[in-house]
């Protein structure tokens, strides 16, 4: 998009992205998004603990994973990139957070300077549970999470791992659970989780126009019974209503292909 600035940083970028651009200019925020190698594509630990039970997983044949949608699709250096990025993760998570400590600061001045609100999304591409386990140092003092470290900063994540949204999360940090109808246990799980906790539930449908006709309605998916609201206005799932279903349509090659069941219709 021509005169987008546009912030670059070893770990996260902001302005790149479509869908955020768009809800970035309605709102005053700006969000920098994490793009890692999901699930075991880069090697090692599995980064996307749920992607086999919700059908998402790009090793398997029927995996509808957003790493193959958008530039990614056309331009194997950028799944080259984050491989790489992605097994400095492994290799080494204290050295990790302490890049991504000094990225934060440096996107906050660059919001700043463009007169936004900064956001971040750590989980463009992955699944990981950032709220735990993954401790990080600013300034001289300890933090639990990268959350903690910067309370002026509103970060939100889309999951799969449901068992996070029954967590007291940091206060600036907001999960959207990701339905998929791909096996039925894992349904009934993240469709129990929806209910009992009111976080809100992403539903990805096959096609704009299904995902319209959807569009305020109310709608159920196992325990869950709720209004669907139109996702694809914005990116800022921070912003949305509580209690809702928030309706997205597929993008990319294997999300519109898909026939494992996380894609509706």
């Amino acid at each position: 998009m021509p005169g987008t600035p546009v912030f670059k940083s070893p770990t996260i970028l902001a302005g790149l992205n479509a869908k955020t651009i768009k809800g970035d200019k309605r709102e005053e925020y700006a969000t920098a998004i994490m793009y890692l190698a999901p699930a075991k594509m880069a090697g090692g630990a599995n980064l996307c603990a749920m992607a086999r039970e919700a059908g998402c997983d790009p090793t398997h044949d029927n995996g509808g994973c957003l790493v193959n949608s958008g530039q990614a699709q056309v331009f194997s250096s950028i799944n080259r990139a984050r491989i790489a990025k992605t097994q400095r993760y492994l290799a080494n998570r204290a050295e990790f957070m302490a890049e991504l400590v000094r990225d934060v600061q440096r996107f906050i001045k660059w919001c700043a300077k463009h007169g936004v609100k900064p956001a971040v999304r750590l989980n463009g591409t992955s699944d990981i549970q950032w709220e735990v386990a993954h401790p990080c140092d600013k300034d001289g003092e300890r933090f639990t999470s990268i959350m903690e470290a910067f309370p002026e900063v509103q970060f939100y994540d889309y999951t799969k791992v449901y068992k996070r949204v029954y967590r007291q999360l940091p206060s600036n940090y907001q999960l959207v659970l990701s339905y998929s109808g791909a096996k039925q246990r894992y349904a009934e799980a993240v469709t129990k989780a929806a209910q009992e906790t009111g976080a809100n539930m992403a539903v990805v449908y096959r096609t704009k126009e299904l995902r319209d006709y959807f569009v305020d309605k109310l709608v159920q998916y196992g325990e869950t019974c709720r209004d669907v609201i139109d996702g694809d206005q914005t990116d800022l799932r921070f912003l949305d209503p509580q209690g809702v279903i928030v309706g997205l349509y597929a993008k990319g090659r294997a999300a519109k292909a898909d026939t494992s069941g996380f894609v509706i219709g």
